[in-house]
């Protein structure tokens, strides 16, 4: 597929600009989160000084209720403090647990974890130990750039959803149209030959002449039908899909190269399924055009008729030069080709011929030095 240099620049401008603005907006939020986090130590340090000086002068009533009034204004930072004595308090931590030296034990690892003890110092004794942990607020804002990064996530998601779903309605649009006009376009010489194919009927010449000529003016009539059928939901019919494949398998061999052998395997002579036998036909007439051009005119091509529980498989073989595993998937993109020539909706086509309006589908089934083989895989109509 061909992409304008506009185009790439234009891509890679925005994904950069995407980058360094997810960038930025990380940076900043680690920058808050860490100036936050200082924040509630200098309090803890706050709170520390005041402890210890409440301990040093407990008989003073003043530095009690200084004390008590830093303790208190405090209420989302949960703490430990274990004196001298090997006593504990807690803050913001329920009180019945306070009591509970497994809880203590696995609070005390995490507050480590997450900051560095305060030790409570006077006058070069040890008072206390003072483990604190993040409060709330901070446990919320760590997770705020996980939860940014998801939201621009899901944000990148639905527009280039809405982008490619646009630009998709964009394309069938475009081909809906072009197959129309080329059904209209057909249409007017098809009527001129049909006449002039009556006209030799009634002369003199060899009846199989008229006859193969017949065959191909149907045949065009058949290509008019696909065409204007592109852009709306084709009628589905029972039909009989060996039957189906071989018809649309003989009409290929008779007018292909005799350097091309053809051969048609079917295990039963009938299979069931819901089919719109044009289009149908025309994903054979894609798939094994598209081995004559892999096998440059020089070759075998096989069609095979599986049925394989409550699904059937055609399997169309050439021995043509392989496809790289890479490719597997996207030579059914629109516009991708290894031609010089041609537009690459062949695949593409088929894909939505099977797989949208059929409910099937189409891969490949394996590729190599020893050729190509495409499957499509259909439903089988039991009732």
């Amino acid at each position: 597929m061909r992409f304008s240099s506009k185009n790439k620049v234009t891509k890679i401008f925005l994904l950069s600009g995407s980058f360094v603005l997810v960038g930025l907006i990380l940076w900043n939020t680690n920058s808050f989160f860490k100036t936050f986090k200082e924040e509630e130590r200098l309090k803890m340090e706050i709170w520390a000084t005041a402890q210890s000086e409440f301990l040093q002068s407990a008989e003073n009533v003043d530095l009690g209720n200084l004390h008590l009034r830093v303790f208190q204004n405090n209420t989302t930072t949960p703490m430990i403090l274990i004196n001298k004595d090997s006593s504990i308090k807690v803050n913001n931590i329920p009180k019945e647990m306070a009591s509970d030296s497994v809880y203590i034990a696995k609070k005390l690892k995490k507050f480590r974890a997450e900051n560095t003890p305060i030790e409570i110092d006077q006058q070069g004794e040890h008072l206390a130990t003072l483990y604190y942990g993040n409060s709330e607020v901070l446990n919320k804002l760590k997770y705020y750039p996980i939860a940014l990064l998801l939201i621009i996530f899901l944000f990148g998601a639905v527009i280039y959803f809405l982008f490619k779903t646009n630009k998709a309605s964009e394309q069938n649009k475009l081909w809906a149209g072009m197959a129309k006009e080329t059904a209209h376009q057909i249409g007017t010489p098809l009527s001129s030959l049909l006449g002039w194919n009556q006209l030799l009927e009634e002369e003199d010449i060899n009846p199989d002449i008229t006859k193969e000529i017949k065959k191909d003016i149907d045949r065009l009539q058949t290509i008019t039908e696909r065409f204007s059928k592109i852009g709306s939901l084709p009628t589905l019919q029972p039909a009989n899909i060996v039957e189906e494949t071989r018809e649309a398998f003989h009409y290929l061999k008779k007018r292909s190269s005799k350097l091309i052998h053809f051969s048609f395997v079917s295990s039963v002579a009938a299979v069931p399924v819901q089919l719109n036998p044009a289009l149908y036909q025309w994903t054979i007439e894609n798939l094994v055009k598209n081995g004559i051009d892999a096998m440059k005119g020089k070759g075998s091509i096989a069609i095979e008729v599986v049925p394989e529980g409550n699904r059937v498989n055609i399997l169309v073989a050439d021995t043509g030069h392989g496809i790289p595993k890479s490719n597997f998937n996207t030579i059914f993109n629109p516009g991708v080709t290894s031609k010089k020539r041609g537009w690459g909706l062949g695949l593409s086509l088929v894909k939505r011929i099977i797989e949208e309006y059929h409910g099937g589908k189409i891969k490949v089934q394996s590729s190599g030095r020893e050729g190509t083989i495409m499957q499509i895989s259909l439903k089988i109509n039991k009732e």
